[in-house]
């Protein structure tokens, strides 16, 4: 269950951001959308749900791209470049373009979550130096590394120095011999320390706690599940449940409306991975259904995995553009699934942008789960706030009012006026100049 996640100097987010998943005090109502967990009597309370708005080019990709890049660096164990064939977020092959263009002092990128995790609660940060926008060659180094679980700091890097916390409630999940040989083996962890390697996944999994180190990395490769650009994605069913899978997504693609009369993930000959095709049974075809079916369908069949996985398993689904070419009716729907805590029993949560004004709809989200990134046209950084900072008492926020209409009058800001005529006028001037009248 993810709490919270901050970055700084990440692209437009020059200065530190937290986007906190924490129910905001004070606000009432759809608390069906809450989620609870309790570690050591207290309890701990998430949104299901988290909706981001604001103008083109205002940053909301980069909350998602963000973490998604955390995700990366975390399951390579170094902050050297990818490899590897293109996911559709290129800071994964390029980590010098992330820090802020407009830096001219190298500042440090930084990640920071907290999120709980088999009954544990965690929190991980990273920072990094790499240098400022856009330098290749440059020197990599990890300046600050701090993980903490249950409110006890496990350990604290600093530079090439380490420093253990107090883990005798934690002793359970360490090597043996670690509380005999605690000096010999933080000595040994600084000496093995490699400026561009993370501690967490390299030193500390060999020679303090194998089972921290994999609930932590297990966290990120399967619980966190970003998607920063769709046009690269694209998701198929395990092959062991592929057949059960099939007559489950074709119950729902039949709810949507299809061309033929199912869809099928299908591998044929000399094909390396199963394609989604068309079945007419009455003509014994099988086509391509990109050749057939809607790009609304093909889309939702592409996601319908990855909620099948969220929902059976658990886990936080980040979405660039959440509701690209899916009708207003079908996001809805899934957004309220994530609210039913009679379907959603395993804590899947959803964070997705959007331009679509539709979902600013105070019977859908609670305030705290509505954010807004704005860039300013000073320093072209950018800032997130909630709809709750608002408050309520005089504000445009109450539950009552309509969150569309004042987005649209620019009373949370996010948003920009556009007026494109003087340009495609100057366009069609242009054009009419150049014409010569026909002879």
């Amino acid at each position: 269950m993810l709490l919270e996640f901050e970055t700084e100097n990440y692209k437009s987010f020059k200065d530190r951001v937290k986007f906190s998943m924490i129910p905001a005090p004070k606000q009432k109502g759809l608390d069906y959308s809450i989620l609870t967990e309790t570690i050591n009597n207290k309890i701990f309370k998430s949104l299901s749900t988290s909706v981001i708005y604001g103008a083109n080019a205002a940053g909301k990709t980069n909350i998602i791209g963000a973490l998604d890049v955390f995700r990366a660096i975390v399951m390579r164990g170094n902050i050297f470049n990818a490899t590897g064939g293109f996911d559709g977020n290129v800071s994964h092959y390029m980590l010098e373009l992330i820090p802020n263009n407009s830096l001219v002092v190298q500042k440090d990128v930084s990640f920071s979550i907290k999120f709980i995790q088999n009954e544990l609660l965690f929190s991980y940060s990273l920072s990094i130096d790499l240098g400022t926008f856009c330098i290749q060659n440059y020197k990599r180094r990890i300046t600050a590394e701090n993980l903490t679980v249950n409110d006890r700091i496990v350990f604290n890097r600093s530079g090439n120095k380490i420093e253990f916390g107090t883990l005798k409630d934690l002793e359970t999940y360490l090597l043996p011999n670690y509380t005999k040989n605690k000096n010999v083996l933080k000595f040994t962890a600084e000496q093995g320390l490699v400026a561009e390697e993370l501690f967490l996944t390299n030193g500390f999994k060999t020679t303090i706690s194998q089972q921290l180190s994999a609930k932590v990395y297990k966290y990120f490769s399967d619980s966190l599940k970003p998607i920063c650009n769709s046009q690269y994605f694209s998701s198929q069913f395990n092959s062991r449940q592929k057949d059960k899978a099939n007559t489950l997504m074709n119950l729902a693609v039949s709810r949507l409306g299809i061309n033929s009369n199912s869809l099928a993930f299908v591998k044929q000959q000399n094909d390396t991975f199963d394609k989604l095709v068309s079945v007419f049974e009455d003509k014994h075809l099988l086509i391509p259904a990109e050749f057939i079916e809607s790009f609304g369908t093909l889309r939702f069949v592409d996601l319908f995995p990855v909620l099948a996985g969220i929902f059976s398993h658990g886990g936080v689904l980040l979405i660039d553009e959440f509701d690209t070419s899916l009708h207003p009716m079908v996001v809805m729907n899934i957004i309220n699934i994530f609210h039913d805590d009679t379907i959603n029993k395993n804590h899947a949560q959803l964070i997705f942008n959007t331009q679509n004004p539709i979902f600013l709809n105070n019977n859908l989200f609670r305030r705290d789960e509505i954010k807004f990134v704005e860039r300013s046209d000073e320093n072209n950084f950018s800032e997130l706030y909630s709809l709750s900072d608002f408050g309520t008492k005089g504000t445009n926020a109450r539950k009552g009012k309509d969150y569309m209409n004042n987005y649209f009058m620019s009373k949370y800001g996010a948003i920009r006026d556009i007026d494109l005529s003087d340009v495609f006028e100057k366009i069609v001037e242009t054009s009419n100049d150049s014409e010569t009248p026909n002879q």
